[in-house]
């Protein structure tokens, strides 16, 4: 009654996926897909645009910098300035008390010497921009391999989905065969029912196959942007050239020495490590004194440079040169210097631990790549011997030579290694990705 329940529901659920426009798409169409459309990366992009602006705008701090200020004031009233000559007993003002006062100020400053701390800080933040470039590649990666797995455990779920169904039309074809045999006194009506347990068993899994095709599909539309009901087909085929020669130690040192010296991570921390340097130095600009060439234009009323004072518009200017020097502050220098460099300790050890760890991603997907390679050989050989195997009992089966008990037991052993191959295959692929993500993009790997 339980297979019966769940027949009615496999049911549905391929109405359901046939009633949904199927996409056939293949790896490279996902992974172009995939980059288009993953937020991780339109994330990484804004970081990588905001590290871009911010180095460009402290570079802005070496050109001039033009100001203006305008400003008026009311001035509470006072006495004017005013002369009585001995000689009159009239007086004269010679200074009138202007109570409104208008200023207008364009300055220009450029400076000359900052104890390289300008130019320090314009490199840090041209060295982060770059790490921020790499730190964007390298999601790219991590992007290209998540949609790589879950595109080839889409094609692995619908295979499995694929060997069970077949595995059930084969069950189905045995029982109406035993129910032959029944009728004719060459079976009993426990051959029957060990078959017909068989056969429920299998829809029972056909259910949960059909439910994984669904999850993977689900995860697949995920990472492609794509409406998470999309019926999705894999158009593409796990690549496989048995007899490959393995790689020797010598062929992983030399992808390992690659990755150590080519991965965008490593990049992206070299870049990290020289900003850290440029921004011990620019912490070390403050021990020596600041120079700038100044420049101002004045348009005031009245303008405090003309005596007498006119309540009227009137222009100056002046051009100097600033010097500045902090005599003491503490010991604030010192500090920030010894800040800066435990930040690039922290770094070069970060650095350091990232290359021991790319050491061991690329031996272990190398070992993993290998192990594939083995257990794609041995699946092969397994899902002959077993498609054989089934065929050869079957046969004996309809001739009343071999029991119902044989043929429950060579159809596990069929679905089971050609689930087992499918898988292996999948693996390789998945081992393939990774190893060519641990050594770097430009790494020719393997010549598929």
């Amino acid at each position: 009654m339980k297979w019966l329940l769940g027949a009615c529901l496999l049911c549905n659920i391929n109405i359901a996926m046939q009633a949904q426009d199927v996409v056939t798409l293949s790896i490279e169409d996902a992974l172009k897909e995939g980059l288009e459309h993953s937020k991780e990366l339109k994330a990484s992009r804004s970081v990588r645009e905001s590290a871009e602006a911010r180095a460009a705008e402290v570079s802005t701090a070496l050109l001039p910098q033009l100001k203006m200020e305008a400003s008026y004031r009311r001035l509470s009233e006072v006495d004017p300035f005013e002369v009585t000559l001995p000689t009159s007993q009239n007086s004269f003002v010679i200074s009138p008390s202007i109570v409104n006062n208008y200023s207008l100020r364009v300055g220009v400053q450029q400076p000359l010497f900052t104890g390289f701390r300008l130019r320090s800080n314009t490199r840090a933040a041209e060295y982060l921009a770059e790490a921020a470039a790499m730190d964007y590649q390298s999601d790219e990666s991590n992007v290209e391999l998540q949609v790589q797995s879950a595109y080839w455990l889409l094609y692995q779920a619908r295979e499995t989905h694929r060997f069970i169904r077949e595995n059930v039309r084969r069950t189905t074809a045995h029982l109406e065969d035993t129910e032959r045999l029944v009728t004719a006194g060459l079976a009993t009506r426990n051959d029957y029912l060990k078959i017909e347990v068989q056969l429920g068993s299998g829809k029972l899994a056909e259910i949960d196959a059909t439910n994984d095709v669904r999850v993977a599909m689900m995860n697949l539309n995920k990472l492609l942007g794509r409406a998470l009901n999309t019926e999705l087909i894999p158009g593409t085929m796990p690549g496989h050239r048995p007899g490959r020669e393995l790689a020797g130690e010598t062929e992983i040192g030399e992808m390992v020495s690659h990755a150590k010296n080519s991965r965008s991570e490593v990049l992206a921390f070299n870049s990290r490590l020289q900003a850290n340097e440029a921004t011990i130095t620019a912490a070390q600009g403050s021990w020596w004194p600041q120079i700038f060439l100044s420049g101002n234009w004045y348009y005031s009323k009245p303008n405090p440079r003309y005596l007498p004072t006119r309540d009227e518009f009137l222009n100056t200017w002046d051009v100097g040169v600033v010097l500045q020097f902090d005599l003491w502050n503490w010991g604030a220098t010192s500090f920030q210097v010894e800040q800066a460099k435990a930040q690039l300790n922290r770094t070069q050890a970060y650095s350091d631990l990232l290359k021991t760890n790319i050491e061991v991603e690329v031996t272990q997907s190398q070992l993993r790549l290998q192990q594939s390679e083995h257990k794609i050989e041995v699946a092969e050989k397994a899902v002959q011997s077993a498609e054989e195997n089934a065929r050869s009992i079957n046969d004996k089966y309809k001739n009343g030579l071999a029991t119902s008990s044989d043929v429950v037991d060579a159809e596990v052993a069929l679905l089971q290694s050609q689930t087992s191959l499918s898988g292996a295959l999948v693996e390789h692929q998945l081992s393939l990705a990774r190893l060519k993500k641990a050594v770097g993009k430009d790494w020719q790997v393997l010549d598929e």
